[in-house]
């Protein structure tokens, strides 16, 4: 199995000097009772990342549950899971691409948050087709959502990586390289693509979510600690009732979820507008009843299939081995008869 730990050195001094980042926290309204827990959170500055916190933290929903939070920001998902297993986080966002790391054990899907659409097989002007790739440099953030549309387009292509030059990036560093035209391609995603385009507005999208639907969702999530999972189950049903109450509140004031997504990050709205865009919006409904009727669990089950095939998972795996949607129905209790946002 392709695991995270080939390059665990480098991803463990990364996710030192990102812990050593200052993030947004809500000490300065968490309750102040004895039964106040404090978790450490992780996420990535984007609508899908962020909208959920930054809405708990302006709507008082951490303090409503009795939670203490310390938000702190990363580059991307398999980031995060590595925190979570030395404990260095308690919860975290992903997206899909990162899924195959709850798949092998690492952590646990414990809420679906969204569906992205944002993200892209991009190349340089003058390159129209994944043919012309061929032989090509092509940058991707390893074991993220961009690595999962390239692989994705790649297959359609009737290709693999091995007809390409691939390079493993951070997103940070790939702005920078499509702009400055040093790699060929990417998989990558909006809002970061938003940025390239200034420099380079005529870089040509190559492959994109809707292509690939009919065959794999790309569902993002939040996920937690094996440990917190399996023995913190009280703040483990606190942080959801939480995240249910936002996710309630986003899907019923999305404009106001983009503005507080906007301050939380400090961007410009219109930024977060464009990202928002990108991404389909679950009710709290509808993220339930897709829990109850098995929606989920197929979504995670084609990815699973997508995982094997990629060679990140040696064979399917039971998705109610990592997600526990139970628990996310279960946390309802906590806030029945309360409407969120009032």
């Amino acid at each position: 199995m392709r695991r995270l730990t080939r390059f665990a050195g480098a991803v463990a001094a990364a996710v030192a000097l990102t812990l050593a980042v200052a993030g947004c926290s809500s000490d300065d309204g968490a309750s102040s009772g004895k039964d106040t827990i404090h978790v450490n959170f992780g996420y990535i500055a984007d609508f899908n990342g962020t909208s959920l916190l930054a809405i708990a933290k302006d709507q008082g929903l951490w303090e409503k549950h009795g939670v203490d939070v310390s938000a702190k920001p990363f580059t991307n998902g398999p980031l995060q899971i590595q925190a979570l297993s030395t404990g260095d986080l308690d919860f975290g966002y992903i997206g899909p691409g990162a899924f195959w790391l709850p798949a092998s054990g690492q952590a646990k899907l414990v809420a679906m948050n969204t569906l992205g659409r944002a993200d892209r097989v991009v190349a340089q002007p003058g390159i129209d087709s994944m043919q012309e790739l061929k032989g090509k440099t092509v940058a991707v953030p390893e074991g993220t959502s961009g690595d999962m549309i390239l692989t994705l387009a790649l297959q359609k292509a009737g290709m693999t990586k091995d007809d390409i030059k691939v390079v493993p990036m951070d997103p940070a560093a790939m702005v920078a390289a499509l702009a400055s035209k040093k790699v060929d391609g990417a998989g990558f995603w909006y809002p970061a693509l938003a940025t390239v385009k200034q420099q380079v507005p005529d870089l040509v999208e190559l492959a994109k979510n809707t292509d690939f639907e009919d065959t794999v969702a790309f569902p993002t999530a939040f996920v937690a600690g094996n440990d917190v999972v399996a023995k913190k189950k009280d703040e483990l049903q606190r942080v959801l009732a939480a995240l249910r109450d936002a996710i309630a509140y986003r899907a019923a004031h999305t404009d106001e979820a983009i503005k507080l997504t906007a301050e939380f990050n400090k961007l410009d709205p219109e930024m977060v507008k464009a990202d928002a865009a990108n991404v389909e919006v679950l009710s709290l409904e509808q993220i339930d009843q897709m829990t109850k009727d098995g929606t989920v669990n197929k979504w995670l089950s084609g990815m699973n299939d997508y995982f094997v095939q990629a060679g990140k998972l040696d064979a399917p795996v039971d998705p109610t081995e990592y997600y526990t949607g139970d628990q996310f129905l279960a946390a309802a209790d906590a806030t029945a008869g309360e409407s969120a946002g009032e």
